[in-house]
């Protein structure tokens, strides 16, 4: 029991002499307070590399407000059919939509009546053909009109930085992307020079840009420009901060685009096979294929397979959409 004890007690001092050292010594020696010092000594940086993080945390900013304007964006209410009509870059009127619409409908009620398959199948085609398809449209032409914007504005803001370092008015420079830039860049600042041209303020104008291209890049020049305006202050810099962060979020576009690439293929080889063996056992044995559509039972089957083959696309198309 003695050496026991003795066993205890010296590893009992042991512990308490080690957590002293660990704890206790540095404090009294003063070691923690020089490796503080050489800490504080080692965080000191250069003038240029403050410059550089300053820099760099104001495209952070500019990030973090894009990122914002994009969250706000996508809560926004539905637009009117006419500012549709206006975003797609289509010079049609309510009325010539409405008509194009009901014609579409029309015929497609018709095709559907004229091969056999019924009224209610025919009425539901109808009814997608005029309301699904036109409004698909709108949607197709406004996303492809605002790719192909956001491709061309970090060149129209390089374009409208050099000119400011050059001496020349902010107004002129916007004239310069009016007359070079590229579709849809140079019809959009166009319009921001005829809106100034009748006497609406320079910030204003610029801020209306957002309601023809509704993309938080453009809702951000507008903000930028109205705020220089109001208030001054370096507008070079943050344009020039507005178009690296631009060009990073394109380059960062990229990247994803070819990395979902190959999950994008996957999932178009995965959703087109069953239509494709269904429509090859159709050609070698019509009679084996054809009682999916033909008796009770198969229709059934045929529209639960129909329903989880959509429900299955739709998660797919979930996974390899990512947010950034």
């Amino acid at each position: 029991m003695s050496m026991q004890a003795l066993a205890l007690a010296f590893m009992a001092a042991t512990a308490i002499g080690g957590l002293a050292w660990v704890f206790v010594y540095p404090i009294l020696s003063g070691e923690r307070k020089s490796e503080q010092r050489r800490a504080s000594f080692a965080r000191s940086e250069p003038v240029s590399r403050r410059a550089e993080r300053a820099q760099r945390s104001r495209r952070q900013q500019v990030e973090d407000s894009l990122k914002e304007v994009e969250d706000r964006t996508r809560k926004a209410k539905k637009v009117a059919l006419t500012t549709r009509i206006t975003q797609a870059g289509l010079s049609w009127s309510k009325q010539q939509f409405i008509i194009i619409s009901a014609v579409l409908g029309a015929s497609m009620l018709l095709a559907g009546l004229f091969i056999g398959a019924g009224l209610l199948p025919s009425v539901a085609l109808g009814f997608a053909a005029g309301f699904g398809l036109p409004r698909w449209f709108l949607g197709h032409m406004k996303k492809r009109r605002e790719r192909k914007f956001l491709e061309g504005l970090p060149d129209a803001v390089d374009i409208i930085v050099r000119g400011i370092k050059a001496g020349l008015p902010l107004f002129d420079s916007i004239k310069v992307v009016a007359v070079d830039a590229q579709e849809p860049v140079r019809s959009e600042f166009g319009a921001i020079v005829e809106t100034q041209a009748i006497g609406m303020p320079l910030g204003e104008a610029c801020s209306r840009l957002y309601e023809r291209m509704p993309v938080p890049e453009a809702n951000f020049f507008g903000i930028v420009i109205a705020i220089q305006q109001k208030a001054g202050g370096n507008l070079s810099e943050a344009l020039g901060n507005l178009s690296k962060v631009l060009r990073d979020r394109k380059k960062m576009r990229g990247k994803i685009k070819a990395m979902s690439m190959e999950a994008k293929a996957s999932a178009g080889i995965i959703g087109s096979m069953p239509p494709a063996i269904m429509g090859i056992v159709y050609i070698t044995n019509p009679g084996y294929i054809s009682l999916l559509w033909t008796t009770p039972s198969g229709r059934l089957m045929l529209a639960g397979s129909a329903i989880w083959m959509t429900i299955g696309v739709l998660v797919m198309k979930k996974m390899i959409n990512f947010d950034f």
